[in-house]
């Protein structure tokens, strides 16, 4: 059947017919309404949004790499049992149909009957229960962000819208440097790019804070963020982490990991970038807090001051008799104090005179003066009587000598006369002259 029957045909010059898009898109939507009415089609949901009472979704193939968005109205979803959420794998009844606003191809679903756990949101529960066991997903290790970054460091791709919204939404709020290290962001080999990119900024030694921030996109596009490695990377670096992936209702491994999730990359500038309007009106409140203060600690000290004074002011009047009081008893304190002194101190000279006088070094040397003197007057009063006895002793001998050698002159006559006299009469004289005696015998 021709897609375009009933409006071809030429124009109303003869010549060949230019449709509008809008002519176009019916005809589509007319031509798929017609021949898909009624289709029974299953599938996993991921990006599942409402509004208005309104399910908004996509359907992924479980096999080939194929999407397919859809939407279920607030009166069928409210007849509807099975749940409507990421994950799910769901099976749809509806027809299909193209919004002509936009263009897009699109399931237009009256009833929906839960098929069974879809493979991606498996994989995501077991590792998010794997590293929830580590403690990977522990608040208490969250990193609190700095209050006023100077380089912030970027993961996401160069030529993505993310960069762009970082960045512009960072220099409308406050003046930082940006260091953007370029990655894949989708596909497989986006996970070790990742890795590799947050590996690299963190060698920036004056790295404050890093985002790691894509744009929306379905679940298969954001799944590189539900990698382990990407995870364990994001807990190992050494600065606070802000996952800024996908939008609001996107929920990633990297955003339970990481330090702080942002809604969106936007988002995600506008936690770590402060204002620089809040930070002057902090300036300021913090100023006039401080103003104040101050004022209200010197008003406080003031008063007390001038109660202080009233006190000692009214102290005075009450303290000065005593203090008069008080100065004429210590001037007689001081008085009886140096008399005291005074006569202790002649009492100490009368002592000391005393100690000497009776000192046994002043004893002892007066007594050797006074047996020097003795010494010497008793030399003095011997040495008289012995020359007297010396004298007399002298002219005695002198006497005796004149009276004793006639004397002895005398006495030695008279001692040779009778020497000559025993001699004659001695037995040696007869033996000389040869008589001998001998022994009678009985």
């Amino acid at each position: 059947m021709p897609l375009f029957e009933g409006l071809q045909g030429p124009g109303h010059d003869g010549e060949e017919r230019v449709f509008r898009v809008a002519e176009v898109n019916r005809a589509v939507r007319f031509t798929l309404e017609d021949n898909w009415a009624n289709v029974l089609i299953e599938g996993e949901l991921s990006d599942v949004r409402h509004a208005k009472g309104h399910v908004y979704f996509s359907l992924n193939d479980e096999e080939d790499p194929a999407q397919l968005r859809g939407v279920m109205f607030a009166s069928d979803v409210r007849r509807t049992k099975a749940p409507l959420e990421d994950g799910a794998r769901v099976r749809f009844r509806g027809k299909l149909s193209l919004y002509t606003a936009r263009g897009q191809f699109q399931l237009i679903a009256r009833s929906a009957k839960l098929a069974g756990e879809g493979d991606l949101a498996a994989q995501f529960r077991k590792l998010r229960a794997k590293l929830e066991a580590e403690g990977l997903l522990d608040p208490e290790r969250k990193r609190p962000l700095p209050e006023l970054p100077r380089v912030v460091g970027v993961v996401t791709s160069r030529t993505g819208a993310a960069l762009h919204d970082i960045i512009r939404v960072a220099s409308e709020r406050c003046p930082v440097q940006i260091l953007v290290a370029d990655c894949r962001v989708q596909g497989e080999e986006a996970p070790q790019s990742i890795v590799s990119a947050l590996e690299l900024i963190q060698r920036v030694e004056a790295l404050d804070v890093v985002i790691v921030s894509r744009g929306g996109g379905s679940a298969e596009d954001l799944w590189a963020f539900n990698d382990e490695g990407v995870a364990r990377a994001i807990a190992g670096c050494r600065v606070p982490v802000v996952s800024g992936v996908g939008h609001e209702v996107d929920v990633t491994i990297a955003d339970l990991v990481a330090d702080a999730r942002a809604a969106t990359p936007s988002n995600a500038a506008e936690i770590v970038v402060p204002q620089r309007e809040s930070l002057v009106r902090d300036v300021q409140s913090w100023e006039r807090r401080l103003s104040q203060a101050l004022d209200n600690l010197t008003s406080g000290l003031r008063l007390r001051l001038e109660r202080l004074l009233r006190v000692l002011y009214g102290a005075r009047r009450v303290i000065a008799p005593v203090r008069r009081e008080l100065l004429a008893s210590q001037e007689q304190l001081h008085q009886a104090q140096r008399a005291s002194l005074r006569q202790r101190h002649e009492r100490l000279a009368e002592l000391r005179q005393r100690l000497m006088r009776l000192d046994p070094r002043s004893v002892l040397r007066r007594d050797q003066r006074q047996l020097a003197s003795l010494t010497a007057k008793l030399r003095d009063a011997g040495r008289l009587p012995v020359r007297r006895r010396r004298e007399r002793l002298v002219a005695l001998r002198f006497t005796l000598q004149g009276r004793g050698q006639p004397m002895v002159r005398e006495t030695r006559a008279t001692y040779a006369e009778l020497c000559a006299q025993l001699d004659a009469l001695s037995p040696l004289r007869v033996l000389e002259r040869g008589y001998a005696f001998g022994a009678n015998r009985r």
